[in-house]
């Protein structure tokens, strides 16, 4: 067992657009500079927004990978682990492909995997290769029940742990987005623009609950990827005339300040891990409106800190929202809950401890 001042690991991803594992890659990063002797965040593929969010006390390098197999890449990456004297690759998502690959010609070198994919169970076809390479895992890190469950049935390591996901508060933004509309009537959605974070049928609801024509706005907040979902998205806002109602920003980094132009906050996937979506609402005491899939149930107790549907039944998100302006000293309620809920279980400090000591245990 290494004491925490030997502890130097280096988080492994794939890419650095803004995305649920890309975050929390960036964030574990940032806030374990202070609390060991080495944190690193090495990415391998693809640079993105989230570069700009990497503290400058991390050592972060960029890959470049071009293929699946890039020696060059590999190789520069096992000089990096050499180099820093990194004894573990905290390999987060995909990335564990890598990872094992660096293992193969380092073999001192630890593996933690941390599975952040909410349909993990549901892409059967595609786990055998991770099975067959979680033999060479250390541990393994998923952020709900349903992946720690799966996780001890299938993959070759015994050393499985559930660690939630959290929000690092201490967070420099350059506020540089406006919302749109009145703050009171504003409903922030922070997904970006893909199929399982189901924006068709927020739009559909907003649309039949009628709040369109009381003023009420819909913020969509995300990297919007201009394909085939981006256009439906487009094409149904101006054949429904809601121009005016409904907006797209793409990407941005201030979300702390978009969400305090803000009074709702939605989330409506059809699938998610643990979404840092619902403690970023949370934080910034907003009254939730989410999904009930993956670890969210655990997250939001219905009409105590928020509202949960469930995102395949037609007018639930519709009623939920149609009921909005009639219950403000109700949302105002779970607002204040939901914000207290989080900040007892979802910071960085109460989180970070429980992952040392998972990393002291296992290396």
């Amino acid at each position: 067992m290494l004491n925490k001042e030997n502890i130097r690991v280096v988080q492994l991803i794939d890419s650095l657009d803004i995305g649920g594992a890309e975050r929390m890659a960036v964030t574990i990063a940032n806030v374990l500079t202070d609390k060991i002797s080495f944190s690193g965040l090495v990415c391998t593929r693809k640079e993105g927004d989230l570069k700009g969010t990497i503290n400058s006390s991390v050592n972060y390098t960029f890959l470049n990978k071009r293929k699946s197999i890039d020696i060059k890449a590999l190789f520069k990456f096992r000089n990096y682990i050499i180099v820093n004297n990194v004894n573990c690759i905290h390999a987060h998502g995909s990335s564990y492909f890598f990872a094992v690959l660096t293992k193969f010609i380092l073999p001192s070198v630890k593996i933690i995997w941390h599975d952040h994919l909410g349909n993990r169970v549901s892409q059967k076809e595609s786990n055998w290769f991770l099975r067959f390479f979680s033999l060479f895992f250390s541990g393994v890190l998923v952020v709900n029940e349903e992946l720690e469950k799966w996780a001890i049935q299938n993959l070759k390591t015994s050393n499985i742990s559930f660690l939630s996901n959290f929000y690092n508060t201490k967070q420099n933004e350059v506020n540089q987005t406006f919302l749109e509309g009145e703050k009171d009537k504003r409903i922030v959605c922070l997904a970006n623009l893909k199929t399982p974070k189901n924006h068709l049928y927020i739009l559909k609801s907003f649309l039949a609950s009628d709040l369109s024509n009381k003023g009420w706005t819909l913020h969509f907040i995300g990297k919007d990827f201009r394909d085939e979902y981006s256009e439906i998205l487009k094409l149904y806002i101006e054949n429904n005339k809601i121009e005016d109602s409904v907006y797209l920003y793409g990407s941005c980094l201030d979300v702390g300040h978009i969400l305090s132009q803000a009074k709702y906050g939605v989330l409506a996937s059809t699938y998610e891990g643990f979404p840092v979506t619902l403690l970023e609402y949370g934080f910034a005491n907003l009254t939730v409106l989410s999904t009930s899939v993956g670890f969210c149930s655990k997250v939001i107790i219905p009409n105590v800190n928020g509202y949960l549907f469930n995102p395949n039944e037609d007018n639930a998100l519709m009623s939920l929202f149609k009921a909005l302006p009639n219950s403000e000293s109700k949302n105002k309620e779970m607002a204040t809950n939901l914000n207290t809920f989080v900040h007892q279980n979802y910071t960085a400090v109460k989180v970070v401890e429980q992952l040392l000591n998972y990393y002291q245990k296992w290396l």
